[in-house]
């Protein structure tokens, strides 16, 4: 081999070093977002849910997506509230079911529930997304009651997506529906209009109730739903 063939042949196994050094530089980098971003989804995904409290057993009268009741009863209440409201949830588990069996299972009062969009936090939007998502299946008002019932404080991450969905494959949803719901943000404009409508109607805190037109604040006992309620039904 000739001098100039030596250079030639040392200079292409350079080059070809160079080549292979980049290469493997570009897979190490590559590799190392792919980590970057698939392992926290992963890590994520593996972390416990969490206990998960049976809900009472709250029999829904004429129950049809977020509302309940006849359309055509003489009182007609609507709820604005927030899923992460400890006093919304004190209203929903111990006061609604006396409203339910008094006027609303009898035909006097036709009762509508609407969020108050991101009133506390992000987790509250989320909360009202998957009940809305389970309204899809007939499910809203046992989502509702479920989230109630695990309540665990304001904006502490005890309504994030991975719980969310779990109270919905423990209410029996099909997720393949509901997933598809809730990830893609089908009811998250119905959300954010809910919160529009609750200002557009004087409300200024939770739970809160349009009682024939007529505001009526706070976890009100149900001697104060029946004050409101009788005198219309006369």
């Amino acid at each position: 081999m000739s001098k100039r063939q030596e250079i030639r042949a040392k200079r292409a196994r350079k080059e070809r070093t160079e080549r292979i050094l980049i290469i493997a530089g570009v897979a190490i980098v590559a590799i190392a977002l792919a980590l970057v971003l698939i392992l926290p989804p992963i890590v994520e995904a593996s972390k416990p849910v969490g206990e998960i409290i049976e809900p009472p057993l709250i029999k829904h009268s004429q129950a049809k997506f977020n509302t309940m009741g006849d359309p055509n009863a003489p009182v007609k209440i609507i709820e604005y509230s927030d899923f992460q409201c400890p006093y919304c949830g004190r209203y929903a588990l111990d006061t609604a079911p006396l409203l339910i069996e008094a006027y609303i299972a009898t035909g006097k009062v036709y009762f509508e529930y609407r969020s108050f969009g991101e009133f506390i936090g992000a987790e509250s939007v989320r909360a009202a997304e998957a009940a809305y998502c389970a309204g899809d299946q007939e499910k809203f008002w046992e989502m509702h009651d479920i989230i109630y019932t695990n309540q665990s404080g304001e904006n502490k991450d005890g309504f994030n997506d991975r719980r969310l969905i779990a109270f919905a494959t423990k209410l029996g949803l099909d997720m393949v529906a509901f997933n598809d719901c809730f990830s893609n943000g089908k009811y998250l404009e119905r959300v954010k209009q809910d919160g529009l409508d609750a200002r557009k109607a004087g409300v200024k805190a939770t739970p809160s109730f349009i009682i024939n037109g007529k505001l009526v604040e706070g976890a009100q006992p149900f001697e104060a739903f029946q004050a409101e309620i009788e005198p219309l039904l006369k």
